[in-house]
């Protein structure tokens, strides 16, 4: 019983999709790929336009905890507006991939959906990892997996300990906790530019989370407010392109060893 309630406060997938992709009105590809397991997972990928000076990059996007990619076409919008193109992908158990949402899985699919990127010709370092709340905690693993260009939490928890204490403080969360997802503790151990997005209006994770990451994470990095709630990260576009664009002239620009 302790196990499932964890597992359901974690996890939130929704296996029907509300939209098809090709809402943006702009070339995507329905893509089919599977984990290191073997299980097979569903994602969209929206190409960059062509020509653009970010037509190189692309950002491999890591969702929330909750739905599945047909309710991100938003953020992917805003995302695409940087030059960049945007992979966004299902985990295990989430929209049309199979199978069940672990911890691990998570992980592994997210590595498969790299090695989808790196089949299709795009070098490590042109891979941007942006996470959305839980997916941020999945974003920095990847980090620790696999070489990228950059990593972008956005309204990330420092680690799921700690917002699981916030949550229910009657339980002893510390103590029994099976999922982990200790993005804080990870972010040290990272060698690449670190941009931490986050909303002071932000009711489910607080704005501490944000702080706690970004004095976890080694230069160079970034911390740039954003408004709107938890599930709103768009309210202000012009703040939160604002914000990628900075960080993205950051990861163009000479880097001293981080060694």
């Amino acid at each position: 019983m302790l196990r499932w309630f964890e597992h359901s406060q974690v996890f939130h997938p929704d296996k029907i999709l509300m939209a098809t992709g090709a809402e943006l009105k702009r070339p995507f590809e329905d893509v089919s790929f599977k984990s290191p397991d073997g299980i097979s997972l569903h994602g969209w990928y929206f190409p960059a336009n062509i020509p653009s000076p970010g037509s190189r990059g692309v950002f491999i996007y890591c969702h929330g905890n909750a739905g599945n990619v047909s309710h991100r076409l938003e953020t992917c919008a805003a995302l695409l507006e940087s030059g960049l193109g945007v992979f966004i992908f299902d985990y295990r158990g989430f929209g049309k991939s199979a199978g069940k949402p672990t911890e691990e899985g998570t992980y592994r699919d997210t590595q498969a959906a790299y090695q989808w990127l790196k089949n299709r010709g795009f070098s490590a370092s042109r891979i941007i990892a942006f996470g959305e709340s839980l997916g941020g905690a999945i974003a920095t693993e990847l980090a620790i997996r696999e070489p990228i260009g950059g990593l972008i939490l956005e309204n990330t928890f420092s680690c799921i300990s700690d917002i699981g204490s916030e949550i229910f403080p009657w339980l002893p969360v510390r103590w029994i906790a099976s999922i982990k997802y200790q993005t804080c503790l990870k972010l040290p151990q990272l060698k690449v530019p670190v941009l931490i997005m986050h909303s002071r209006n932000d009711g489910l994770i607080g704005f501490h989370h944000a702080e706690k990451n970004f004095a976890a994470a080694r230069e160079p990095k970034l911390l740039w407010e954003i408004k709107g709630d938890h599930n709103s990260p768009i309210t202000d576009r012009v703040t939160f392109l604002a914000g990628i664009a900075k960080f993205l002239d950051l990861i163009e620009q000479p880097q001293p060893s981080l060694a």
